[in-house]
């Protein structure tokens, strides 16, 4: 990558790191790791050296206004307007340029290992930047529309901190907000993986004070810190497999049911072309409606992905889902009425 590229991207992460309201006061050192590991995969290695900080810091000052100021009291660097960041700034040719570098590299790697789960997000990144000789041009809009996401939920800038904490078994402590209860409670706990589903980022940690595997939504986390406590017990907690038997976010050792239903011959057709799960089959093929079988956990997550296909589908068994769906149905025709 040509040093123009690389230094491009350092800013966006330098911009980053000082802009995280939740890890405040980056240090030289922190923005030089924060750089090294998203750059080259590691931050103890020595490809980014503090020189290459100090130049970075003073250009952005110079070219982009950044308003970066170091404050002696919590040695560290902050940005004296609060609202400042680079995202707000035009894209440059060098940006410009830096995107398509990057989104190529993508484009090479999108069949292997980690990286096939993000194919379908690659190839979107990789479209829209190549769709026009300039990505930013706005008119692109109204011949190609390109599908949106709600990005509102919050909760992301905490994603390099929970990584942070999760590579080196740190403690955090935040507070939580239930949606369920509304109530807002104090938690410390062992982050263990980060999940995304549905455009929004989940917590899967082990609770200090429940002794339990436990799942929290980022955008309901306040008052996020990451301590200096090192939890190094084992933990019964395999993310390979402690999803396995769900769909979506939902979770638990209860053993997965077989569920069966009959859909629809078009609902069929979504179902083959995207499977609900992996323990999906086709048991039966009949002349108006197909029976599928699932092996899962009933979830809140399932009897909504089943409401949603409305009288396409029949749910057999097992016979409480069966009862439980029949009563959202029973009650949305009086909500109807």
């Amino acid at each position: 990558m040509s040093r123009i590229k690389n230094a491009q991207i350092r800013y966006r992460i330098i911009d980053r790191c000082i802009g995280n309201k939740f890890n405040p006061y980056p240090t030289k050192e922190d923005l030089r790791r924060a750089c090294e590991e998203a750059l080259f995969g590691s931050d103890v290695g020595s490809d980014i050296c503090d020189s290459t900080i100090e130049k970075d810091l003073r250009s952005m000052r110079v070219e982009l206004d950044a308003p970066i100021k170091y404050s002696k009291v919590h040695k560290g660097y902050f940005y004296s307007d609060e609202n400042y960041s680079i995202d707000k700034i035009p894209l440059s040719e060098a940006d410009i340029e830096a995107i398509r570098f990057a989104s190529s590299t993508l484009m090479q790697f999108r069949e292997v290992g980690l990286f096939k789960q993000f194919g379908f997000a690659i190839d979107k990144i990789f479209d829209r930047v190549h769709i026009s000789n300039n990505p930013t041009d706005d008119s692109v809009e109204n011949f190609v529309q390109f599908e949106t996401v709600n990005d509102t939920a919050g909760g992301n800038e905490m994603l390099p901190d929970f990584l942070k904490a999760i590579k080196e078994k740190t403690v955090v402590t935040f507070l939580y907000t239930s949606f369920v209860s509304e109530k807002t409670k104090p938690r410390k706990v062992l982050p263990l993986l980060l999940k995304e589903y549905r455009n929004r980022w989940y917590l899967i940690c082990y609770s200090l004070g429940k002794a339990k595997v436990m799942t929290f939504g980022l955008d309901r986390i306040d008052n996020f810190e990451l301590t200096e406590e090192n939890y190094y017990k084992p933990i019964d907690f395999n993310p390979d497999h402690y999803f396995k038997n769900s769909i979506g976010i939902t979770a638990n050792e209860s053993e997965p049911d077989k569920v069966v239903f009959k859909i629809d011959k078009v609902g069929s057709k979504y179902l083959v072309s995207q499977p609900l799960h992996s323990s999906q089959k086709l048991i039966k093929e009949g002349t108006n409606r197909n029976t599928f079988s699932l092996r899962v956990i009933v979830s809140e997550e399932l009897k909504r992905t089943i409401l949603s296909y409305g009288a396409q589908i029949e749910v057999l068994k097992p016979k409480n889902l069966r009862a439980e769906i029949k009563n959202a149905v029973l009650e949305m025709n009086e909500t109807y009425d």
